[in-house]
């Protein structure tokens, strides 16, 4: 029985049901795919409700599952990034590194220079780092750190993992603002400042993707949205006799003296000896588990589990597209195509933290944007929709207070967008605001974490949870075992793998 049919459940459900075994996927909402999903806004009017790009997914996974054969299309982002500056000012990062390069040299010739290095680093770094990731059976962050150093390259480790966002973008840039633009990389997602330790180790998690798009940590759209993806995981499952069935809410896992016996959902009780949670390890183990089921070193670990959300994610139908002061014009062009980054220094991505761990929404926030729109004609019939990606939230925001903080986040959003795009407010039909609580309740992401845990160097390789739980047929395949979030399929794979093994042997 694999609990709920996100994408690690459901690449999980098709190794499993390739290997023979007989897998039921039990949904709890009425649409499949957990956070990455297309859904309507209003009618007219579609798009990726929670996750929003692709990079990480696997190549083998998708080769394995027959993927592009069950309908999965996706195209590089291009250009990467759209960098408009408070001056007026803007810069492109396109796929070529040349354009990038007259384009960073506007703003600053020695940056526009050490862009290259830049990417040789990572591109060096990331061989070094993928295999730690890629693992079913993952080293701690402590051993990852003494392998690395025995081969010669504790350098990654230092810079590319213990060290921070800022420090990263200062070793190689000196403007401020192609600092701002790649800093952000290291707090996708995370309640930290660029400039805490362990945010590169964030940036390097995001650059170990692309190799479907021919270069590491190129980013891509999903034709028809990011449900895309799990439509055409959910096609490979059923091909290989999977049985999905929505709206069953798994309410407890079923334990006895000798493991799994079952899952109790509001239709009854389904007998099973083997559960496979994609749910995260916080659900899955406080609210699914007799409590006294539970390891002492395993209630520890999730006492201690950092699962607050930091995400504001605005989702808005359009009259028009963005008419932006630094690149003028409704027609959809290359500043509409790549990510809009609103990220115009460390400091203030630095300040947005400082406001939000002081327990306010940022004034001034952080924000990827993106209109796939203007790129995929399937996601509206006349206008468009944009999505912005928002940081920061106060950790842990209280229910009671929200409601006015969500308000106070939504009107942050849309006056930091106008500012670069004065038409914006008269262009909005309609709108969706998903915080951390809303996160949580939609998706069921505790604390509205959108990696089911924060993917600091301490929560990550081994230090995540385990695949195989200390109950007998219990085992883990969401983000909150190795590798982490995104949409990988990597953990989903991996227990699969363990699950297989285990039988086997």
């Amino acid at each position: 029985m694999v609990v709920g049919a996100g994408h690690n459940g459901l690449v999980a459900a098709c190794y499993l049901a390739s290997a023979g075994l007989k897998v039921n996927a039990l949904e709890r909402r009425s649409v499949l795919g957990g956070a990455a999903v297309t859904e309507d806004l209003i009618p007219g009017y579609r798009v990726s409700t929670a996750s929003y790009s692709l990079s990480l997914l696997r190549p083998d996974i998708y080769a394995d599952l027959e993927l592009a054969r069950h309908g999965l299309r996706f195209y590089p982002k291009d250009p990467q990034m759209f960098v408009p500056l408070r001056d007026g000012r803007h810069f492109f990062v396109w796929r070529d590194g040349r354009r990038t390069h007259e384009e960073i040299s506007r703003i600053n010739q020695r940056d526009a220079d050490a862009y290259k290095e830049f990417g040789r680093f990572w591109d060096s770094a990331v061989d070094e780092l993928r295999p730690f990731v890629e693992s079913d059976s993952p080293l701690s962050p402590a051993a990852v750190e003494g392998e690395l150093r025995r081969r010669g390259q504790g350098e990654i480790w230092d810079v590319c993992v213990a060290g921070s966002a800022a420090s990263v973008v200062e070793r190689f840039f000196e403007s401020e603002e192609v600092q701002g633009a790649f800093a952000s990389q290291g707090i996708i997602g995370t309640a930290l400042s660029p400039r805490h330790p362990g945010t590169a180790w964030v940036m390097a998690y995001h650059f170990i993707g692309g190799e479907l798009n021919e270069s590491t940590g190129t980013w891509a759209y999903v034709r028809g949205g990011m449900g895309g993806v799990t439509q055409a995981l959910a096609a490979a499952a059923r091909e290989r006799g999977v049985k999905i069935e929505l709206d069953s809410e798994v309410e407890q896992i079923l334990v006895d003296d000798n493991g799994v016996r079952g899952v109790q959902t509001g239709a009854g009780v389904i007998d099973c000896d083997i559960v496979v949670s994609n749910a995260d390890p916080i659900t899955t183990y406080r609210k699914l588990v007799p409590a006294d089921r539970l390891t002492d070193d395993l209630i520890e670990k999730l006492d201690g589990w950092q699962t607050f959300g930091s995400v504001v994610k605005v989702n808005l139908a359009l009259r028009e597209l963005p008419d932006f002061k630094a690149m003028p014009g409704t027609n959809a062009g290359p500043q509409h195509f790549g990510t809009l980054e609103i990220s115009p220094s460390v400091d203030y991505l630095h300040e947005a933290w400082e406001e939000s761990a002081g327990g306010r929404p940022s004034t001034n926030p952080f924000m990827e944007v993106f209109i796939q729109s203007a790129t995929d004609p399937t996601l509206s019939e006349e206008g468009h929709v944009l999505s912005a990606f928002s940081q920061y939230s106060p950790p842990s925001p209280e229910r009671e207070t929200w409601p006015q903080m969500r308000e106070t986040a939504y009107e942050n959003v849309v006056r930091t967008l106008a500012s670069y795009a004065p038409n914006i407010p008269d262009a909005i039909i309609a709108s969706d605001v998903l915080g951390p609580p809303e996160l949580e309740e939609r998706f069921a992401l505790t604390g509205g974490n959108i990696f089911h845990g924060e993917i600091t160097p301490d929560q990550s390789f081994g230090a995540r949870f385990a695949y195989e739980s200390p109950i007998k047929g219990l085992y883990l395949a969401g983000s909150g075992a190795s590798p982490g979030g995104g949409v990988m399929g990597a953990a989903g794979r991996n227990c699969a793998n363990v699950l297989l093994r285990n039988r086997r042997s």
